[in-house]
């Protein structure tokens, strides 16, 4: 038998040179992942709800420098007051005090409709057997819904501070960052920080979207997903603030949503981080493997 030309493999996958066998696993991931971000980025719907993301900074921005005088001090209550204050001495401050508002509603909602309509958007629409005829697996597909989901949420969250810093610098001082500890560091290190505290919103999102695919997969209905993903999420909150559940709090999935402000401080409480993406990942692992055990398993047939 020539060497030049050997046949098939057992199995469909042919022998490349060198000997080395070309698996195909990769490509084609990243092909649904693409055709999976395309879909999701063409939906009018989606993209409404990334304007809106891109608008509440600039708003938030024209009202405080309306309303708030230069040169603030960091006097107030709680987080979002002190965040209030700085923004009048930095701009720096705006994408930080935007992600702090917005991550009470306005982020969560934007994650449940897509995580929501990941799957049950599909079976609702008798597309997702169709996806399913296709040789690529219950897992893969499902590992491409989610990480659609995770960089939907990394996308919304690099908007709303990219829109809010641009906001800040147009409308307020920029300039060395002042910390909510009172230590001023270079205005590159402030950059970073916040670069840190997007990362870190966005593997909250990221969690939210697990619990969202989870839920996806038990209904065909995802107008119901989604409204079950919102009522988690602010019966989380609400349950966060009355201290009768202080017992529970430090496990409701929205309990660490704002220990980023330990990036804001010098030094930072790394024992507070720490605890908060140790929550997030456990959440994400938990609703991963539900969603996986019942799509897996279930009986698709629209």
């Amino acid at each position: 038998m020539s060497t030049a030309e050997a046949p098939p493999r057992p199995g469909g996958v042919a022998p490349v040179a060198g000997g080395t066998v070309r698996h195909g696993v990769v490509r084609p991931w990243l092909r649904m992942l693409r055709s999976e971000l395309g879909l999701i980025f063409r939906r009018w719907r989606n993209l409404l709800l990334l304007a809106v993301l891109i608008g509440i900074p600039v708003l938030l921005g024209i009202a405080l420098r309306v309303s708030v005088p230069r040169g603030g001090n960091g006097g107030g209550d709680g987080l979002g007051a002190a965040f209030l204050f700085q923004v009048a001495g930095n701009g720096v401050f705006l994408a930080f005090l935007a992600l702090t508002v917005m991550l009470t509603l306005v982020l969560p909602l934007v994650v449940a409709v897509v995580s929501g309509d990941s799957l049950a958007g599909e079976a609702s629409a008798g597309t997702l057997r169709y996806l399913l005829a296709v040789p690529a697996g219950r897992s893969r597909l499902l590992s491409v819904k989610y990480a659609a989901i995770v960089l939907f949420s990394l996308i919304s969250c690099l908007l709303v501070a990219a829109s809010a810093l641009i906001m800040g610098v147009a409308l307020f001082p920029v300039g060395p960052v002042t910390l909510l500890s009172g230590t001023t560091v270079p205005l590159s290190e402030g950059l970073l920080r916040l670069l840190l505290v997007v990362l870190y919103v966005s593997a909250a999102m990221a969690m939210l979207g697990a619990i969202g695919l989870a839920i996806s997969s038990f209904t065909e209905h995802p107008i119901a997903a989604i409204a079950a993903i919102l009522i988690i999420a602010v019966a989380s909150e609400v349950a966060d603030n009355v201290p009768q559940f202080a017992v529970v709090q430090p496990y409701l999935p929205t309990h660490w949503w704002l220990s980023f402000d330990s990036l804001l401080r010098t030094p930072i409480d790394t024992t507070e981080l720490t605890h908060g993406l140790l929550s997030i990942g456990v959440y994400i692992v938990i609703f991963c493997s539900i969603a996986w055990a019942k799509f897996s398993n279930a009986d698709v047939t629209s």
